[in-house]
Parts: structure tokens; C-alpha cells; sequence
């Protein structure tokens, strides 16, 4: 009897565990579908751009692909700016509050919430920019990984759809693609530097000493991200980073300055 109920109860966990399966498929559909439409979206814009750079038409789609997608992101980023303004202007108030209540911090608390409710200002602003575009890396990510990545499309030899090990194996160490691989890392080291240096002078005297150290060095987090991912997922994540250092240091420069 123990034997038939362990029987029944398992048939019931395994038929759970396949409705629960069967009802995201819709779900996974809507990805498919959604992968595919980017996947033929990177085509059409490649396809007027064969005839100037050749095989290397989809990896400039890609770099075209994330600079649309940063023009999409704009109003996100200036509500960021303004955020980012407003942080600058209610500081010397915070500087006050800390000072008065800096023996009582469920006091400071309550009162940094009302003042930032009382200035309109979000303390999850600056993650929006950030946050709206893990979909887009996804999709392309997802494109960079699929069978059509296969089909010769490369950066000067380096194939799209291979990582820096993939590319590796296939070419050898001496070789024009890892070349390719080189200069790209070496314009993600960049860009971080650049990027490390612009965060550097935004940290206000409220951030601790600690954490001055180590904001402007998870820029470089980029090049080690870079590491693990697709060529053509790299080279989105170079394109945005190239774009959000310039949109910072052109962006930022007025508010900082004052």
C-alpha cells in the first residue's frame, strides 16, 4: 500500500511539475519570437552596410543596434542627471541632519526619507538607465549565442557567436582575430579608466572613505564581464560604455562644477 501511495504521490508531483512546464511555454514563445525579431532586425540594418565593410557588416548592426537603443534610454538618463542634481543641491542639508542626528540613526533615517520625499529626490534614479537596458544585453546576448552567429558573421575574422576561449581554440594565440580581441579589451580598459576618473570626481564628501576607493574601480568590471561573453555581446557592452562615459562627462560636468 506504502508502495502504491509513493507511486501515486510521485505521478502527481511528476504531472505538477509538467503543468508548470507546459505553462510557461507560452512564455518561452514570446522570447523566441522576441529573439528572432532582434535577430532579424541586426540583419536588415547589416544588410545596407555589406557593401562598405563586408563581413563585418553585422558587428557594426550590433555597435548601431546599442547606440539605438542608448537614443531610446535618453529620457531615462536625463531624469538621472536631474536626480543627480537635486542629490547635489539638498547635500549640505544631509550634511546638517547627519550632524544633528548622528547619535540617533533611526532618527536620520526617517528624516533622509522625508527630506528626499520633501525634494522629489529618488534614490533608485540612478539605476534606471542601468536597469532598463539588461533586457536589450539579454536579447543580444541571447542573438550572439544562437545559430545565426554561426554563419561567418566575425569582426575581422573573429567570429561573432565566440568568446575569448572559443576564439582562442579556434585561431590560435598569434592570429588576426585574437588581435581583434586585444584592441577590444584594450578600448574596454579605456573607457573604465575614463569612466573610474569621471565617478572619482562625482563622490561627494558624504560617501566614506572605503567606498571612494571602490567606486571608481567597478568600472573595470566591464573588461572582466567582457571575458565571459560573446564577441558580439562584448561589443554591445563596449558601445554602451563608451556612451554612458561620454554622457556622463558631458552631462555631468555643469552640476559638478557648481
Amino acid at each position: 500500500m506504502s508502495s502504491s501511495m509513493s507511486s501515486s504521490m510521485s505521478s502527481s508531483m511528476s504531472s505538477s511539475m509538467f503543468d508548470s512546464l507546459s505553462s510557461l511555454s507560452p512564455l518561452s514563445s514570446m522570447f523566441d519570437t522576441v529573439v528572432g525579431f532582434t535577430s532579424h532586425l541586426l540583419t536588415g540594418v547589416a544588410a545596407p552596410l555589406t557593401p562598405l565593410v563586408g563581413v563585418n557588416a553585422t558587428a557594426f548592426a550590433i555597435v548601431l543596434f546599442t547606440l539605438g537603443v542608448r537614443v531610446l534610454l535618453l529620457p531615462l538618463t536625463l531624469m538621472n542627471v536631474r536626480a543627480h542634481r537635486a542629490k547635489l543641491r539638498i547635500a549640505p542639508m544631509r550634511r546638517t541632519l547627519m550632524e544633528r542626528h548622528k547619535r540617533n540613526p533611526e532618527r536620520l533615517q526617517q528624516e533622509l526619507a522625508a527630506l528626499h520625499v520633501r525634494e522629489g529626490v529618488s534614490p533608485f534614479a540612478g539605476c534606471l538607465p542601468m536597469m532598463a537596458q539588461v533586457p536589450f544585453f539579454w536579447l543580444l546576448y541571447r542573438v550572439s549565442t544562437g545559430p545565426a552567429m554561426s554563419m561567418g558573421h566575425t569582426l575581422f575574422g573573429a567570429p561573432l557567436g565566440e568568446g575569448v576561449a572559443g576564439i582562442v581554440a579556434i585561431h590560435g594565440v598569434f592570429s588576426v582575430p585574437v588581435a581583434v580581441l586585444v584592441a577590444l579589451f584594450v578600448l574596454l580598459a579605456l573607457v573604465a579608466w575614463s569612466m573610474s576618473r569621471i565617478t572619482k570626481r562625482s563622490l561627494t564628501d558624504e560617501v566614506p572613505q572605503p567606498m571612494r576607493r571602490i567606486l571608481p574601480m567597478m568600472s573595470f568590471g566591464t573588461v572582466l564581464f567582457a571575458a565571459f561573453i560573446p564577441l558580439g555581446a562584448a561589443l554591445y557592452v563596449l558601445a554602451s560604455s563608451a556612451w554612458t562615459a561620454a554622457e556622463r562627462g558631458l552631462l555631468y560636468r555643469a552640476p559638478q562644477a557648481a
